[in-house]
């Protein structure tokens, strides 16, 4: 099997997951403009509206291990489609959603299965199949999508100021299952082999190592650390029995789940209780959008220096934004408000692509779907309590100062963790490759 002449099949891939995690994840990533709106309009509490969120992400990571698994075992294109039209169908039926409940079941379970099912893990677990030496410069891509996706919150608060919110959430609907289904269908393959190529970098030889590795590697510590490491035949069982993923799983917990989406899911509502019109808020949380696809380009440059080297300096600066929040009190300083989006924007769009490229670094193989559904586990769980605590912080003190030290100290944790994983040691990178 030869790559050959021609453009790779896997930037087809690569542009496919890139289309698709930009639109799924705008479903997720708008809820910041639809929660003002919801809250208006019904007069609910903040904690207990943006339950529907936490459920959401709850859902979406606890569903992560089996979808995973499904992506693992049977054809990606029927699973990607399904779960495109499931997304599309729950965002459109939110439209006609009355009481809280319904919220629940419709954006927090249904629609949560769906972007599980086009999400990031079953497209990196593909991808990762595809790029071996541009597997950083690949998520970085893809951790793209994911800051795209924020900037649709312009989009969709000039969708909900000039059609409603119920009728914003039917055309983002539609865009999903026009646009995600189609694609999925026609151009997705799990891997290399299904077009007859190999993966971009890979010897030819590589393929077979591994096959040999999945048949007879066994978890063997020894004092060559990264050789042994490289020689396992990774299973979620094995990988389960290391410090590296239980490490990684705390991570993904602090980072993406409980920093992360505090910043997505009540940055605007903060910036409105400043002074902000909403527009103008949600320009705000477009510009963190765009700083986050900016942040991601430093992914393919963790592929020459380590991962380590720009995944905890991106983490501290992160840390320090957040002391702008303590500051804003007004619209008197129009520039810290943006200030605060483009670090932590930053901050997360180097982040996020590392740690995934971080986990495929260390345990990629044929269960890399299910080992890395169930580090995203993680970040639902954290996800699933951050957005809901820091709404009942604030309907209790009035405030978000608590969420913020919250949001402080776990991004300072998340550095320390990754300093402890230790990719470097296990599966460096190399300068020059």
């Amino acid at each position: 099997m030869n790559n050959g002449r021609g453009i790779f099949y896997g930037w087809v891939i690569l542009v496919v997951a890139f289309i698709a995690i930009i639109l799924s994840y705008a479903v997720r990533n708008s809820f910041s403009v639809f929660y003002p709106a919801i809250v208006e309009e019904f007069g609910w509490g903040r904690g207990d509206t943006a339950v529907m969120f936490s459920l959401a992400v709850l859902v979406y990571g606890l569903s992560a291990p089996v979808v995973g698994i499904l992506i693992d075992k049977f054809n990606p294109r029927v699973v990607l489609t399904v779960g495109a039209v499931i997304t599309g169908a729950g965002v459109m039926l939110c439209s006609m959603a009355t009481t809280q409940w319904q919220f629940y079941l419709l954006y927090g379970i249904m629609v949560a299965i769906g972007m599980s099912v086009t999400g990031w893990n079953p497209m990196t677990s593909i991808v990762a199949n595809w790029f071996v030496k541009k597997r950083g410069l690949a998520f970085g891509i893809l951790g793209a999508a994911f800051g795209g996706s924020m900037v649709f919150a312009y989009l969709s608060q000039f969708l909900i100021s000039s059609f409603g919110w119920r009728n914003a959430y039917i055309m983002i609907g539609i865009a999903v299952i026009v646009i995600i289904a189609p694609a999925c269908a026609i151009f997705m393959r799990r891997s290399p082999r299904d077009k007859g190529l190999l993966a971009d970098g890979m010897p030819e030889a590589a393929p077979r190592a591994a096959d040999e590795r999945e048949a007879h590697g066994a978890l063997q510590f020894t004092a060559s650390g990264e050789e042994t490491w490289n020689r396992t035949g990774w299973t979620l069982l094995r990988a389960l029995k290391t410090r590296q993923f239980w490490l990684l799983f705390l991570t993904a917990f602090l980072l993406l789940g409980m920093a992360q989406q505090i910043a997505v899911a009540h940055q605007v509502y903060f910036f409105k209780d400043a002074g902000y019109d909403s527009m103008t808020a949600a320009t705000i949380y477009s510009s963190f959008g765009i700083a986050f696809v900016a942040g991601t380009f430093c992914s393919p440059l963790s592929d020459r220096v380590g991962r380590e080297k720009i995944f905890i300096p991106a983490c501290l600066l992160g840390a320090a934004s957040s002391i702008l929040l303590f500051l804003i009190k007004d619209t008197s300083q129009p520039w810290m408000p943006f200030l605060f989006a483009i670090c932590s924007g930053l901050s997360f769009g180097a982040t996020g692509p590392i740690f995934y490229a971080v986990v495929a670094d260390l345990f990629h193989g044929k269960h890399f779907g299910s080992i890395q559904g169930f580090i995203v586990m993680g970040f639902a769980l954290g996800g699933a309590i951050s957005p809901w605590l820091a709404g009942f912080l604030y309907d209790r003190t009035g405030s978000y100062a608590i969420a913020f030290i919250i949001f402080l100290c776990c991004l300072i944790a998340a550095a320390v963790l990754m300093w402890l994983v230790a990719p470097r040691k296990l599966n460096p990178v190399h300068s020059g490759e």
